[in-house]
């Protein structure tokens, strides 16, 4: 870690000697030896191809059934296109793999279960709803970190028309979205966490780590408009970001980049103005990937992007190039999640969020 992060670890007493401890603050974690991402792959739907980041994502897919005979399914394809793609670009085999953290929003994460099956890699399935890839980088670097893993890949998915059936209303329905409503990205995104640099980086390149990360508490404002997730999210990337930085001991412009996941327009000024409010501003430094995906005005996306795929492709194709290339050097990312479900939607509760923040540095 940056020196001026080492002086908030806390001393553990281990029998004679005093260690530095990995647990920070409350919430945090800092790596002695930040795990590598040695690759990444991006896949993404039609919609999501034309959007500003189109040329960025490994493969863009036309059809949005991905030639299966439901959506479901056309999203666990999704998925394993990400898996053989990332494998393909660090020059793996799926043996070489020591676990999978895996999830989507799909109910009993079918959309993972079935799209990694063949792949015989051990999973571990997580659910937090768009924060998920968070989730995912989080565990899968402390299993490679503490030893327990060489190698992990972490990968999530969403579809459009998968979300849309089993959150808001089927496609067939017609209904008029209101401009409030965030749109699912149809994608699947993976990274590869390992305990090694990267053999197949270009000269000159940086490594890029995972130095450590906050993990995010359930927050629950109250809102039950599943047609504004912006707002209902928002307050869990305030509470995390808020935490990470109390935790450190550090300030805004410690990051070159504040990166949510799925706030959009709507959710964006809320976090703004909520850290505004307890003495952090980060409008210099924070980007949102739902805000990054698709053209407002061109592609109809009203509040922007979400879904787990959102913050997974926006990662694996556009941060980790900026990163690379050395524009930033120190991000911080923070996948946002809502975690209803359709029995707690349908029996009128509120909408608890989650964020998970990773921290990534070029090295």
């Amino acid at each position: 870690m940056a020196e001026n992060l080492s002086g908030n670890m806390q001393e553990a007493n281990t029998g004679n000697e005093t260690s530095v401890s990995k647990i920070v603050g409350k919430q945090s974690v800092a790596f002695r030896k930040p795990p590598y991402i040695i690759a990444a792959s991006s896949i993404a739907g039609k919609k999501e191809g034309e959007g500003p980041l189109g040329t960025l994502f490994d493969q863009i897919v036309e059809d949005p059934m991905v030639g299966k005979e439901n959506w479901e399914a056309a999203e666990s394809e999704l998925m394993k296109m990400a898996a053989q793609k990332v494998l393909t670009k660090a020059g793996l085999k799926n043996t070489d793999i020591r676990y999978l953290i895996g999830g989507d929003l799909l109910g009993q994460l079918i959309a993972t279960s079935f799209g990694i099956a063949e792949l015989g890699i051990p999973v571990f399935g997580v659910f937090g709803a768009c924060s998920t890839m968070g989730e995912a980088m989080i565990i899968g670097s402390t299993l490679v970190e503490g030893g327990y893993a060489n190698k992990v890949m972490a990968i999530t998915s969403s579809h459009f028309a998968g979300a849309e059936k089993q959150f808001r209303f089927p496609l067939d329905y017609g209904n008029q979205r209101p401009y409030s409503a965030s749109w699912t990205v149809t994608g699947s995104g993976a990274v590869i966490i390992s305990n090694q640099k990267d053999p197949n980086k270009n000269t000159g390149e940086p490594d890029i780590v995972i130095t450590g990360f906050t993990t995010g508490k359930i927050v629950d404002y109250g809102i039950k408009d599943s047609m504004n997730m912006g707002a209902a999210m928002a307050p869990a990337a305030f509470d995390t970001i808020k935490q990470n930085f109390e935790d450190f001991g550090i300030k805004p412009d410690y990051y070159d980049k504040i990166i949510t996941g799925d706030l959009g327009y709507v959710g964006k000024n809320i976090l703004i103005e909520l850290l505004k409010e307890v003495g952090y501003d980060i409008t210099n430094q924070h980007m949102d990937c739902g805000m990054e995906i698709f053209d407002q005005e061109s592609q109809d996306t009203h509040a922007g992007g979400s879904g787990c795929g959102c913050s997974a492709i926006t990662f694996a194709a556009y941060i980790l190039k900026q990163l690379r290339e050395r524009n930033w050097r120190r991000i911080l990312f923070i996948p946002t999640g809502a975690l209803l479900s359709q029995v707690s939607f349908n029996e009128g509760n509120t909408i608890p969020c989650i964020a998970h923040a990773v921290m990534v540095e070029a090295r």
